[in-house]
């Protein structure tokens, strides 16, 4: 199981995994966020095949092979989120949904006409830490896709395919910054990207001796986790409560969430749109610190989120999490401002000393709305204590929280051989098996457009 048939073509293609170096969480209310992939990848093999099955092999380490096969027919004319379920309830279907549910979404969206299909998958992207193994998984499956059966699709429509899958299928609340890195990214470069839904905008090149490595925590991360989900339902509740306010109907929140068109909400739909000043002002006295699900329903009827739904027993911390997209969106422009205006700085020290205060402030408000982590916060707090002296100014955690990997700002050869003795000294106190990220890849698009 596994293996190709002879004689009958193979397609191949690739795709990085990403490092969130600030923005993270705060993608699906709006704010800028800057991304770089990493130089770990993920590749598929692909072979057609002609009796409706659909077999996969995973290879992610020297000791990991999973299997997974299914009839298509039994799912090909489903609803997406019941094929989903039906894909999760086989051995294996927890990560086999990623890749089938490419095939399920460009069924839909695309008329992909298959007769089932053998993939081989073999990856360097470490599952669970926060770098979008997922995401790498999706578009490169989605491209693999598009080379067997001549579909053609540009880049930005592939990665909101991708995440639909993972919305849809997978069943996990992303935003849709994943997939938009692993596939426009550049090598060495950071790319911005504003998810209003989707603006990408020019990849910034690093300036001379700052670079950006990862420590990975050692603790899994899981983005359909119930205190992303949480956190993110909260942040739309807040959204609905500010709108309201402002005379925005019921009927109109719905008409939005139906046509998935925010046009015409405040603030174009987005928190991060809101401005700090305006926040402090106008809205923080608006929001409840913790409010029930049912009380939210009773009292302001729905939010216009699709990826998540207001569980009626939960309490929510709205004002939090509502908070931390606006003053995200203020960090990372800041930060976007003094990187990209670093060579011309007459003080490059106190430039990249606020650089990594705006690092730390984002951590700090990760675990204000509950995504912390003690190991993370245990690798911060060894990045501060090393000082700027050492060469490493800045960190935070990274993606959605909750464990996954942290993000280190380093300046010139000193800053990257502290942060990989950090890395040692943590490794051997855990005795985990555990990463260092450093370096970077070429995102999809150029991957797979090279051949």
């Amino acid at each position: 199981m596994g293996d190709f048939a002879e004689d009958i073509p193979v397609y191949y293609a690739s795709s990085p995994g990403r490092l969130d170096v600030m923005g993270g969480i705060a993608d699906y209310s709006g704010s800028l966020l800057l991304q770089m992939p990493v130089k770990q990848t993920t590749t598929i093999s692909l072979q057609k095949r002609t009796d409706n099955k659909i077999k996969i092999k995973s290879e992610t380490g020297k000791n990991d092979s999973r299997f997974f096969l299914i009839d298509y027919e039994t799912i090909r004319d489903k609803e997406l989120k019941k094929a989903g379920k039906i894909i999760h309830s086989l051995p294996g279907g927890d990560w086999a949904s990623y890749i089938i549910g490419c095939f399920l979404i460009l069924q839909k969206k695309k008329r992909l006409s298959t007769a089932g299909a053998t993939i081989h998958i073999s990856s360097t992207i470490p599952i669970g830490k926060g770098v979008s193994s997922s995401a790498a998984l999706e578009v490169a499956t989605m491209h693999a896709i598009c080379k067997a059966y001549n579909l053609s699709i540009n880049s930005t429509e592939l990665a909101i395919l991708a995440q639909q899958v993972e919305n849809i299928v997978v069943g996990a609340p992303c935003g849709l910054m994943d997939q938009l890195t692993v596939e426009l990214g550049q090598k060495k470069k950071l790319l911005p990207l504003i998810c209003q839904p989707c603006t990408v905008m020019e990849p910034v090149h690093f300036p001379p001796k700052i670079r950006f490595c990862g420590i990975d925590s050692g603790i899994r991360h899981a983005v359909s986790g119930a205190s992303y989900s949480d956190v993110r339902a909260a942040a739309f509740m807040g959204f609905t409560i500010i709108a309201k306010h402002m005379g925005i109907s019921l009927e109109e929140l719905q008409e939005a969430k139906n046509n998935n068109n925010r046009m015409h909400l405040p603030y174009k739909g987005y928190l991060a749109n809101i401005s700090v000043n305006d926040f402090e002002n106008k809205y923080e006295k608006l929001l409840p610190d913790l409010i029930s699900g049912k009380d939210f329903i009773q009292s302001f009827g729905i939010s216009i989120d699709e990826a998540t739904v207001i569980d009626p027993e939960k309490a929510y911390q709205v004002k939090r999490c509502v908070a931390h997209p606006v003053f995200e969106n203020y960090r990372v422009n800041s930060f976007l401002k003094q990187l990209t205006e670093f060579s011309k700085s007459p003080d490059k020290i106190s430039t990249l000393i606020h650089l990594g205060e705006l690092m730390y402030q984002s951590h700090t408000g990760y675990s204000s709305i509950g995504l912390g982590n003690n190991n993370t916060d245990e690798i911060v707090n060894m990045i501060k204590d090393a000082g700027t002296a050492s060469g490493v100014y800045g960190a935070r955690v990274t993606g959605g929280g909750s464990g996954g990997t942290v993000v280190i700002l380093c300046f010139g050869k000193e800053g990257k051989q502290t942060a990989k003795e950090i890395y040692m000294q943590y490794r051997a106190k855990y005795r985990k098996k555990i990463f260092f990220f450093y370096g970077s890849s070429q995102g999809a698009s150029i991957l797979n457009n090279s051949d």
